[in-house]
């Protein structure tokens, strides 16, 4: 590539917005001020460059209409664009296709399932580091209160941040010349955004085969290793990933831990009644994932010029986290049956419930009961009549399920 542009331009040709998103995700580690074109099709990626002329192009080979190869033979032909940086990530990997691409002078030539920790490094060289990278002007806010900056933000957040630096542990992955499902399994089951974001991808209509996934394992099993990875490093390389202000990252390690224990004992719960444990521990990790990307959104605005007192934190986590939740939830289109799940561990309402709702609920009662009082006395309660327990049975809970978190 010729001198860098002080901000440069990317464009993205890439029909499956999962995709799309790890390697825009992929680019702006590299180059955070980059400004970032995203296409689905190759006619209009085509038309776009022909009007404006990117520092780079990243395509996917099999794009509809216009694929990725075609694309790239059409910038060669420019006279303008003849050493266009360009990479090419593609199914397409026979003798036959390579040689037939290798005249076109692709920067690179990716198989699917691409490594994006090598995609990652190759993009370094093409996108070298800006000067005054770390002086970076934050995005302006455009309104002066939180709460109005929180509304605006509710429904395009990126989620919550990640409990654990796991981005070397991805690296190292994507590096190793085995990695299994369980392995990963036993790594992701403990985070929320990582099996939230695993569980949408693995539904979406690129990937969906059969009944939705509503379990990490699940969707550990239709997305495969290399995509697993690929697409929990593109949340680990995320802006925000992990919360830099102490006051929030405190608060969200206290909502991670009751997220383990709603999950853990729900797990229990329906293991002993011979429900879905699965989709019950599933449930109850995700059940406070709204308080979570709340926290994130307040380090969004912290780290744009906005103010955060203590007592503001603590005024929007009781507001606002259960909307959030929700806008997460639906946005990521999680299957039905989980959300009614998660929504199942605050109230029951009217109607007709699945055994593992009750589990929810009950779990829900059991960790909110006072720690001087005896579980069996939830004996009466709605979801134990329901599921006829015994006092018994609800006092063999291990207590180590039940002790409050600290916060």
């Amino acid at each position: 590539m010729s001198t860098p542009a002080a901000t440069p331009e990317v464009l993205i040709a890439e029909a499956d917005p999962w995709t799309a998103d790890l390697l825009t995700q992929l680019v702006l580690d590299i180059r955070k001020d980059a400004r970032i074109q995203r296409f689905s099709d190759g006619e209009s990626a085509l038309a776009r460059c022909r009007r404006h002329l990117p520092d780079l192009v990243i395509a996917d080979g099999e794009l509809p209409g216009l694929d990725g190869i075609e694309l790239l033979r059409q910038l060669r032909r420019h006279p303008r664009t003849p050493a266009l940086p360009c990479v090419l990530i593609s199914n397409r990997v026979d003798a036959n296709s390579v040689r037939a691409v290798l005249p076109l002078a692709p920067t690179a030539y990716l198989a699917k399932p691409f490594n994006a920790e090598h995609l990652r490094q190759r993009l370094s060289s093409l996108l070298p580091s800006a000067c005054n990278e770390s002086h970076l002007t934050p995005t302006p806010l455009l309104v002066n209160d939180l709460g109005q900056y929180l509304d605006s933000v509710r429904e395009e957040g990126q989620g919550a941040p990640l409990l654990a630096d796991i981005r070397d542990a991805v690296s190292n992955s994507l590096r190793a010349s085995e990695t299994d499902l369980g392995q990963l399994a036993r790594e992701f089951a403990r985070d929320p955004q990582i099996t939230a974001r695993l569980i949408a991808a693995a539904n979406s209509a690129a990937e969906q085969r059969g009944g939705a996934c509503q379990t990490l394992p699940q969707a550990l099993q239709r997305l495969g290793v290399p995509r697993t990875l690929n697409l929990v490093l593109g949340l680990a390389v995320q802006r925000n990933a992990r919360l830099r202000d102490p006051r929030l990252a405190e608060l969200a390690i206290q909502v991670g831990e009751r997220a383990q224990r709603s999950a853990e004992l729900a797990h229990w719960l329906a293991a002993q009644l011979r429900l879905d444990h699965e989709l019950c521990y599933t449930a109850g990790l995700l059940h406070n994932i709204g308080e979570l990307a709340l926290l994130r959104c307040l380090q969004d605005w912290q780290e744009a010029g906005g103010s955060l007192a203590n007592e503001e934190i603590e005024l929007h986590l009781r507001q606002r986290a259960a909307g959030f939740g929700s806008a997460l939830r639906i946005r990521w289109r999680l299957p039905f049956g989980l959300r009614e799940l998660i929504a199942a561990f605050y109230a029951l309402g009217s109607g007709v419930f699945s055994r593992e709702a009750l589990v929810l609920n009950l779990g829900s009662q059991l960790l909110t009961l006072p720690g001087n009082r005896d579980a069996g006395e939830l004996v009466e309660s709605r979801p134990a009549r329901m599921l006829r327990l015994s006092q018994d049975f609800l006092r063999r809970v291990p207590g180590s399920l039940l002790s409050a978190v600290p916060g």
